[in-house]
């Protein structure tokens, strides 16, 4: 059987097509609403798997459509009962409503299993073909993430903290998550991990290795910067590979961005605060107070190891050197107070010019 599966997150639509593909299907991909179209007429599919948030068709008719337009193409257009199951982050009731008022036949929310989206496809299609041997069985459960999220690790003689359970189940897991590694000149064995870790999940994990020490700081920047190579990336993060037991609380911090006025959101490593010493801790606190009080940015957004911010503010803070590596968070928000002036200012001059046009109307 043949299923045509519709997604803009290019990592998502690679991995579902790679499992379904092992359970004997024929898969093809799309990742617009223009492309799934097409697709759809030329390649015939029993089944459509799609997401409703997708990229603008182009032309001037179509310039606000979503994934719906494709079930609207289907059901109204084409008048065709094809299976239609829709996977999305997207919770508003009333577009869900809307889509099964249209004819779609099941409805997934992310973040969801590689094996449970398997299930829903074989029990749409009553699917005789669904062909499932035990070589074919994946153990490792990868879940399909509601976002698109970047984090950089910075790794330095991190072999055993690479390692880790921990670290080493997220990374094969977390579908959507795009993980790239910074190796600063170790000298033990973390770079061979590293690779070994990639060669598990390459369409996820990237390895960036540098035999000369480049600093923190700059190790973090260059992680950034290749991970925003990507455009499909929402949010872009970063932590040391010693507080990868905070990986795991990155959707957490999703959740608190997209409620947040900020455009970074900082948490504490567990990890990082129990290897402190009292000192250590003491001092970090009080010099997080000081960039709090200068740059009037509430202490809490500014105080953890882990952090994680909106891509494009990502690409303005990291888009220089540091100059200063031991006080990268000062200069880190310094960056992102400058950029909220700037957006500020924009803002500003664009309703004046409004404004203007307005009087002149």
């Amino acid at each position: 059987m043949k299923i045509l599966v519709i997604d803009d997150q290019k990592l998502i639509v690679l991995a579902v097509k790679k499992r379904l593909t092992a359970f004997g299907y024929i898969v093809q991909t799309a990742n617009s609403v223009e492309e799934g179209v097409y697709k759809y007429n030329s390649f015939q599919p029993d089944l459509v798997v799609l997401d409703m948030n997708m990229p603008e068709m182009s032309g001037t008719e179509l310039v606000a459509c979503t994934g719906t337009e494709v079930v609207k193409y289907i059901r109204t257009f084409m008048k065709r009962d094809t299976p239609i199951l829709v996977m999305s982050g997207n919770t508003n009731q009333s577009i869900i409503a809307q889509n099964y008022n249209l004819g779609i036949n099941k409805y997934l929310e992310k973040p969801i299993s590689l094996n449970e989206l398997a299930d829903r496809i074989k029990e749409i299609l009553g699917d005789l073909e669904y062909q499932l041997n035990q070589k074919q069985i994946i153990r490792e459960k990868q879940i399909i993430k509601k976002r698109a999220i970047g984090i950089v690790v910075y790794c330095n003689n991190s072999e055993n903290a690479i390692l880790r359970n921990e670290l080493q189940t997220f990374a094969i897991r977390n579908l959507g998550y795009q993980l790239c590694f910074v190796n600063d000149a170790s000298t033990d064995n973390t770079l061979r991990e590293l690779r070994r870790l990639r060669d598990r999940n390459s369409a996820s994990i990237t390895v960036l290795n540098y035999k000369q020490k480049v600093d923190r700081s700059e190790a973090i920047r260059k992680g950034v910067q290749h991970l925003l190579r990507s455009e499909q990336l929402e949010y872009v993060g970063f932590l040391d590979a010693d507080d990868s037991y905070d990986l795991k609380h990155f959707d957490t911090l999703v959740k608190n961005i997209e409620t947040s006025s900020h455009d970074l959101i900082s948490k504490i490593s567990v990890n990082a605060e129990s290897s402190k010493s009292s000192i250590a801790k003491m001092t970090s606190r009080i010099v997080d107070i000081g960039v709090s009080n200068f740059y009037k940015i509430p202490f809490e957004v500014i105080h953890g190891s882990v952090k994680i911010m909106k891509s494009d503010t990502a690409a303005y803070v990291f888009k220089k050197k540091f100059k200063y590596h031991r006080f990268f968070n000062m200069q880190l928000f310094g960056r992102l107070k400058s950029q909220a002036k700037l957006r500020n200012e924009e803002l500003f001059e664009s309703n004046s010019q409004l404004s203007t046009t307005r009087i002149s109307i």
